[in-house]
């Protein structure tokens, strides 16, 4: 009787302890899933992207907006999940003799493409995950202006349609740094990001990490 009453006191011991554990593991991925929202609520790339960033004064040399028509975007996976379209705000600031602080602003919609994977990698796309998405980046370009650039440094420069397939080939594609910046300027990021909504899901592609999904 005593050895009976002693395997089911350790069985109480080990049931004890298995539920523990269980309770633990609940908390613990409640606690995961919490940080991660807390981390998508806060994503605030608008200060990233702020004039305060570039530690710079007086005006921007460059200050254009434009609208980009069919660019296509990639995710986690490695493969191109949507096309875009966007209104980007650009804005260069004269840090040195050869250096400019970047500032961009963009504004966009995306057109999910069905059988792909989706950009957080967790599933695949019906096609239907259409939405918004907004960000930027902060960059340094290493060179000089073109004296005499062939568009205008302030206000609208248009629209411009990169025509990109889902391969990732683009015809129309613009390279604006190359229209205001001699050749053998050098450009480097310092920050990027943007985040993409559908419905109540979001998915934030970033230089300090990616979380969520939109699926």
């Amino acid at each position: 009787m005593a050895k009976t009453r002693q395997t089911n006191h350790f069985h109480i011991v080990l049931l004890s302890a298995a539920a523990l554990l269980l309770s633990l593991t609940v908390l613990f991925a409640g606690i995961s899933k919490k940080t991660e929202a807390g981390l998508l609520d806060k994503f605030l790339w608008n200060k990233e992207v702020a004039k305060a960033a570039c530690d710079t004064s007086g005006a921007p040399v460059i200050s254009i907006k434009q609208r980009v028509l069919n660019t296509v975007d990639s995710g986690e996976g490695g493969n191109n999940w949507a096309f875009d379209n966007v209104n980007r705000e650009i804005k260069v600031y004269k840090q040195t003799e050869n250096t400019y602080c970047v500032l961009t602003d963009y504004q966009g919609t995306f057109d999910s493409q069905s059988g792909q994977k989706s950009p957080g990698n967790t599933g695949t796309l019906t096609g239907k995950e259409d939405g918004t998405f907004k960000g930027g980046y902060r960059a340094i370009i290493t060179g000089s202006m073109i004296t005499t650039p062939g568009f205008p440094t302030k206000g609208n420069i248009g629209t411009v349609d990169y025509s990109c397939d889902i391969s990732g080939t683009c015809p129309g594609a613009f390279s604006w740094v190359s229209k205001y910046f001699s050749p053998e300027s050098i450009f480097s990021y310092d920050w990027w990001g943007w985040e993409y909504k559908y419905k109540n899901l979001k998915w934030v592609n970033s230089s300090d990490g990616n979380k969520g999904d939109i699926i």
